[in-house]
């Protein structure tokens, strides 16, 4: 019999302009591959007040929030690649706002999670209706995804009316485990008890292990899913164990849930995939160009206006590539945030050391990306200062594209990394990539066969090690053209399928048989 999954998250690139980070991506090509298998699946998002504009309108829902009656709106959204077992659907409230970062989330530094808390405290109130009165028809299993995912198992947990749908099957998916969702219990707007007064739920099993006076979302997810994913095997390991900043970024606090969660057999790694057919491939050769075209184009944006005089800078810079190209590039695509960059924020000399080393040989860095403020200030004032650097402060889907197509070594110095998708998709392309060796990274990645990977005890040694580990990919590129081709070669030749990865979570996650005939990539 064919089964019916609704997957509930906050990000969804299978629709148009519902993405912020790597979630997305999942929440696209999970559902892609089930569907692939012969089974259904439903996946809903908030409408953040613009993802329900020419949508269709299905249907009005009553649910209670905050001791009232309330009302929202079901929307059904065309996919970016319609299939016939997979439908889109948004809900849509007076109340739910695009946020600040990629239209979706608000960054509340002073109060935080507060405002993303309002949207999906009552997202979740949504969906628990929708599933107890049959909306979706009948559903087998939730898939679930990090803490904005989290107020429908509190629910199922404990309100009285919602108590059936734990004869559901609900998994939890943990793609950020820094990102916790933490809110006071009681005594505040944003708070449990403003959400939910009539919840009469155990704060002793829902609060936070550092703050006790607050519920914690993400340990919620660990605590009440029939099973917890983590979007790597390494990464499951790294997260059970203390954090000890900065050299190593652990549990951040829940190492204990996660190692309850493990000893009841509910915590399972299983490394995300990658799609390896019927993706864009850029035309080879015109990167620059590219680049020089969309630098240009921004401009003339009223909203680049403010970092104008540097886009004009970077622009000056790629032209000049253009008539002398760069001997080699290295390439990064990434948000600009402490997860990505801390080794270059914490230390600049190691930026520095390697751009020196760089433009001695006639290469360059090619950084793309936009992010936190403190960051966005340390890459301008570094390309300012180093002509090797080529800091393109924006989002391009076609010079992203180019860079991981034509770049000859890709650089992913992250902090800590629950899976990475940015070396899967350099590698696809044939393109060796320098990691920290951490989380999902050092599950894709080898040392010296498919790329090259620093690490350390300490962070001190870390850093020591990044800059050797990349004066040995510049002697090998330079020096040993037949060793650097055989390592091109063998990252291309990887294949991290999203068939070997939703077959392991047909077996773990939902505990169901994988359809005999399952087809895909």
């Amino acid at each position: 019999m064919k089964k019916h999954f609704l997957f509930v998250a906050a990000e969804n690139d299978g629709i148009a302009n519902c993405k912020a980070g790597g979630m997305a991506d999942v929440v696209r090509d999970v559902p892609r591959q089930i569907a692939e298998f012969g089974d259904r699946v439903t996946v809903i998002t908030p409408s953040y007040g613009r993802l329900h504009h020419r949508a269709k309108f299905i249907e009005k829902i009553k649910f209670s929030y905050r001791g009232q009656e309330d009302e929202a709106e079901l929307y059904e959204v065309t996919g970016k690649k319609p299939h016939e077992r997979i439908r889109h659907f948004v809900w849509h409230h007076r109340e739910f706002r695009p946020g600040d970062i990629a239209h979706i989330y608000f960054n509340d530094p002073d109060k935080p999670f507060y405002t993303d808390t309002l949207t999906f405290s009552r997202f979740g109130a949504i969906v628990a209706e929708a599933i107890y009165k049959g909306v979706f028809d009948k559903v087998d299993i939730v898939h679930l995804h990090d803490w904005h995912a989290s107020f429908l198992l509190l629910l199922r947990e404990y309100h009285e009316r919602y108590h059936a749908l734990k004869k559901i099957r609900m998994v939890y998916s943990i793609h950020n485990l820094a990102i916790q969702g933490i809110r006071p219990l009681e005594n505040d707007y944003g708070s449990l008890q403003a959400f939910f007064p009539d919840l009469n739920a155990d704060h002793e099993r829902i609060k936070d292990p550092r703050y006790l006076d607050c519920f914690n979302l993400m340990a919620i997810g660990i605590r009440f899913s029939d099973a917890v994913h983590t979007v790597s095997p390494s990464y499951m390991i790294d997260i059970q164990q203390p954090s000890n900043p900065p050299g190593f970024i652990g549990g951040e606090g829940l190492e204990e849930d996660l190692k309850n969660a493990a000893e009841e057999g509910r915590l399972f790694g299983i490394l995300n995939g990658c799609n390896y057919k019927g993706y864009h491939q850029p035309e080879l050769g015109k990167f620059f160009l590219t680049a020089l075209k969309t630098t240009l184009r921004w401009l003339q944006m009223a909203d680049k206006k403010y970092k104008a005089h540097f886009l004009a800078h970077t622009g000056e810079k790629i032209a000049a590539l253009l008539e002398a190209p760069p001997t080699m590039v290295c390439g990064s695509v990434a948000r600009l945030t402490e997860q990505k960059f801390f080794f270059f924020k914490e230390d600049p000399s190691l930026l520095a050391t390697m751009l020196d080393d760089l433009e001695a040989k006639g290469g360059v860095y090619v950084l793309v990306g936009t992010g936190a403020p403190e960051y966005e200030r340390l890459f301008r004032a570094m390309s300012r200062r180093h002509k090797s650097l080529i800091f393109i402060n924006g989002q391009s889907e076609e010079v992203i594209d180019g860079l991981y197509a034509e770049s000859d070594l890709y650089i992913m110095p992250s902090l800590f990394e629950p899976c990475g998708i940015s070396q899967m998709l350099a590698m696809r392309n044939g393109q060796p990539c320098l990691v920290h060796h951490t989380g999902g990274l050092k599950d894709t990645v080898r040392h010296m066969e498919t790329g090259f990977a620093f690490d350390g005890d300490t962070f001190a040694e870390k850093k020591t090690d990044f800059i050797k580990v990349f004066e040995a990919a510049l002697e090998v590129f330079f020096n040993d053209k037949e060793k650097w081709q055989k390592i091109r070669e063998k990252a291309a030749a990887e294949r991290f399928t999203w068939k070997r990865s939703v077959k392991a979570y047909y077996k773990e996650l939902y505990q169901i048989k994988v359809p005999e005939k399952a087809v895909g990539n």
